[in-house]
Protein backbone atom coordinates (compact mmCIF):
# COMPACT_ATOMS: atom_id res chain seq x y z
CA UNK A 1 0.00 0.00 0.00
CA UNK A 2 1.42 3.35 -1.07
CA UNK A 3 0.91 6.32 1.21
CA UNK A 4 -0.12 9.62 -0.37
CA UNK A 5 1.82 12.58 1.03
CA UNK A 6 1.00 16.24 0.47
CA UNK A 7 3.51 18.46 -1.35
CA UNK A 8 4.08 20.54 1.80
CA UNK A 9 4.82 17.41 3.86
CA UNK A 10 7.32 16.35 1.18
CA UNK A 11 8.97 19.77 1.25
CA UNK A 12 9.34 19.52 5.03
CA UNK A 13 10.80 16.01 4.74
CA UNK A 14 13.29 17.13 2.09
CA UNK A 15 14.59 19.88 4.35
CA UNK A 16 14.86 17.74 7.49
CA UNK A 17 15.61 14.17 6.37
CA UNK A 18 18.86 13.43 4.52
CA UNK A 19 17.32 10.19 3.19
CA UNK A 20 14.34 11.97 1.58
CA UNK A 21 14.43 12.33 -2.20
CA UNK A 22 12.01 13.36 -4.96
CA UNK A 23 11.87 11.27 -8.12
CA UNK A 24 10.06 13.18 -10.86
CA UNK A 25 8.56 10.56 -13.19
CA UNK A 26 7.15 12.91 -15.83
CA UNK A 27 8.51 12.97 -19.37
CA UNK A 28 11.45 15.01 -20.62
CA UNK A 29 8.99 17.23 -22.50
CA UNK A 30 7.16 18.03 -19.25
CA UNK A 31 10.41 18.79 -17.46
CA UNK A 32 11.44 21.13 -20.26
CA UNK A 33 8.16 22.99 -20.80
CA UNK A 34 6.21 22.78 -17.54
CA UNK A 35 9.00 23.11 -14.98
CA UNK A 36 10.66 21.23 -12.13
CA UNK A 37 10.60 21.37 -8.35
CA UNK A 38 13.47 23.56 -7.22
CA UNK A 39 15.00 21.72 -4.28
CA UNK A 40 18.06 23.96 -3.88
CA UNK A 41 16.88 25.28 -0.50
CA UNK A 42 16.90 21.66 0.71
CA UNK A 43 20.36 21.20 -0.84
CA UNK A 44 18.97 18.56 -3.21
CA UNK A 45 17.95 18.10 -6.82
CA UNK A 46 15.05 16.06 -8.15
CA UNK A 47 15.97 12.72 -9.70
CA UNK A 48 14.52 12.70 -13.21
CA UNK A 49 13.42 9.24 -14.36
CA UNK A 50 10.39 8.98 -16.65
CA UNK A 51 7.78 6.35 -15.79
CA UNK A 52 6.57 6.46 -19.41
CA UNK A 53 8.61 7.33 -22.47
CA UNK A 54 7.54 10.19 -24.74
CA UNK A 55 6.07 10.13 -27.38
CA UNK A 56 4.88 6.49 -27.27
CA UNK A 57 4.02 6.68 -23.54
CA UNK A 58 5.14 3.07 -23.15
CA UNK A 59 6.12 2.19 -19.59
CA UNK A 60 9.86 2.62 -19.06
CA UNK A 61 11.03 -0.98 -18.62
CA UNK A 62 14.35 0.25 -17.19
CA UNK A 63 12.70 2.32 -14.45
CA UNK A 64 13.80 0.27 -11.44
CA UNK A 65 17.34 -0.12 -12.79
CA UNK A 66 17.49 3.65 -13.29
CA UNK A 67 16.46 4.22 -9.66
CA UNK A 68 19.44 2.09 -8.61
CA UNK A 69 21.77 3.81 -11.11
CA UNK A 70 20.73 7.16 -9.59
CA UNK A 71 22.10 5.93 -6.26
CA UNK A 72 18.78 5.32 -4.55
CA UNK A 73 18.73 2.50 -2.01
CA UNK A 74 16.06 0.79 0.11
CA UNK A 75 16.97 3.12 2.99
CA UNK A 76 15.89 6.24 1.03
CA UNK A 77 12.46 7.75 1.51
CA UNK A 78 11.44 8.25 -2.11
CA UNK A 79 8.64 10.66 -2.96
CA UNK A 80 7.37 10.12 -6.50
CA UNK A 81 6.02 13.09 -8.46
CA UNK A 82 4.15 13.38 -11.77
CA UNK A 83 1.64 15.87 -13.17
CA UNK A 84 -1.36 14.87 -11.07
CA UNK A 85 -0.44 11.86 -8.92
CA UNK A 86 -1.46 8.99 -11.23
CA UNK A 87 1.81 7.97 -12.91
CA UNK A 88 3.70 8.61 -9.70
CA UNK A 89 1.44 6.17 -7.87
CA UNK A 90 2.22 3.46 -10.45
CA UNK A 91 5.95 4.27 -10.19
CA UNK A 92 5.84 4.11 -6.38
CA UNK A 93 4.08 0.74 -6.54
CA UNK A 94 6.74 -0.59 -8.92
CA UNK A 95 9.53 0.71 -6.70
CA UNK A 96 8.00 -0.79 -3.58
CA UNK A 97 7.58 -4.11 -5.41
CA UNK A 98 11.25 -3.98 -6.38
CA UNK A 99 12.49 -3.61 -2.80
CA UNK A 100 12.20 0.11 -2.05
CA UNK A 101 9.96 -0.02 1.05
CA UNK A 102 9.80 3.74 1.64
CA UNK A 103 8.03 4.73 -1.59
CA UNK A 104 5.44 7.51 -1.41
CA UNK A 105 3.12 9.24 -3.86
CA UNK A 106 2.98 13.04 -3.87
CA UNK A 107 -0.72 13.92 -3.74
CA UNK A 108 -1.91 15.95 -6.75
CA UNK A 109 1.58 15.92 -8.29
CA UNK A 110 3.29 18.96 -9.74
CA UNK A 111 0.25 20.62 -11.33
CA UNK A 112 -2.83 18.98 -9.79
CA UNK A 113 -6.26 18.85 -11.37
CA UNK A 114 -7.51 21.46 -13.85
CA UNK A 115 -9.44 24.46 -12.58
CA UNK A 116 -12.82 25.54 -13.97
CA UNK A 117 -11.04 27.05 -17.00
CA UNK A 118 -9.06 23.87 -17.68
CA UNK A 119 -5.75 25.26 -16.39
CA UNK A 120 -3.52 23.21 -14.11
CA UNK A 121 -1.24 24.46 -11.34
CA UNK A 122 -3.78 26.59 -9.47
CA UNK A 123 -6.05 24.17 -7.57
CA UNK A 124 -3.70 21.69 -5.88
CA UNK A 125 -0.23 20.20 -6.20
CA UNK A 126 3.35 21.41 -5.88
CA UNK A 127 2.86 24.64 -7.86
CA UNK A 128 -0.48 25.54 -6.24
CA UNK A 129 1.11 25.11 -2.80
CA UNK A 130 3.62 27.83 -3.83
CA UNK A 131 6.56 25.50 -3.29
CA UNK A 132 9.78 26.36 -5.12
CA UNK A 133 9.92 25.44 -8.78
CA UNK A 134 11.72 26.61 -11.89
CA UNK A 135 11.68 26.41 -15.64
CA UNK A 136 14.44 24.26 -17.04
Amino acid sequence: MIENVSPTQVWDALRTDPDAQVVDVRTDVEWAYVGLPDLAAADKQPVLIPWQLFPSMQVNTGFVDQLKQAGLTPSHKIYFLCRSGVRSLAAAQAAQGAGFPHAYNITDGFEGPPDEDGHRGTVAGWKAESLPWRQR
